[in-house]
């Protein structure tokens, strides 16, 4: 066993006995701490499978040259409006961006790509956007778009160049 996995082990067995001794001694805080763990667990529970059948479909049924082609070298100024608009339809925020995001990468989709993506997924998502729009006005929802966009799309380019500099690799799948 690795140290990472013993220390990972020693954490969950420290919160399981903290919440253990919280519903024997009565300690609000722990018992606040589990019902929020349940509800996070719940809601992981209901989201990441369907997710993660959705990346396994992504993964056989779009070609790597689809990939390349918008999200790739050979794109120009679209990979940022591809990158954006799959980040608007990705449901479950960066918990699906990242994995999505590491499958964009294995098919050949330049980082400058992959980090708009990542960046947008929680940033624009439709249904979020809407319920925004909704209660705060679509007028803020607008200049918040308007202005993270932008945004996004620098930095990407920043971090997409600092790592094609670097000639940095992510580690081959399995």
């Amino acid at each position: 066993m690795t140290n990472k996995n013993k220390i990972n082990l020693g954490v969950f067995i420290i919160f399981t006995l903290f919440i253990a001794s919280s519903f024997i001694l009565d300690i609000s805080i722990g018992l606040k701490m589990w019902g929020n763990f349940k509800i996070f667990a719940w809601d992981m529970i209901k989201l990441l499978p369907p997710a993660f059948i959705l990346i396994g479909l992504f993964n056989v049924w779009v070609k790597r040259e689809t990939i390349e082609d918008n999200f790739g070298h050979s794109s120009g100024i679209e990979k940022y409006f591809w990158s954006i608009l799959l980040a608007a339809t990705t449901v479950g925020g960066t918990f699906v961006a990242f994995p999505v995001g590491n499958e964009l990468y294995h098919k050949g989709a330049q980082y400058k790509s992959i980090f708009a993506y990542v960046t947008s997924a929680s940033l624009v998502m439709i249904p979020m956007s809407i319920i925004e729009a909704s209660i705060l006005g679509l007028k803020f929802t607008l200049i918040r778009l308007g202005v993270s966009l932008p945004l996004v799309i620098i930095s990407s380019v920043l971090l997409g160049n600092y790592f094609e500099g670097i000639e940095y690799k992510l580690p081959k799948q399995k």
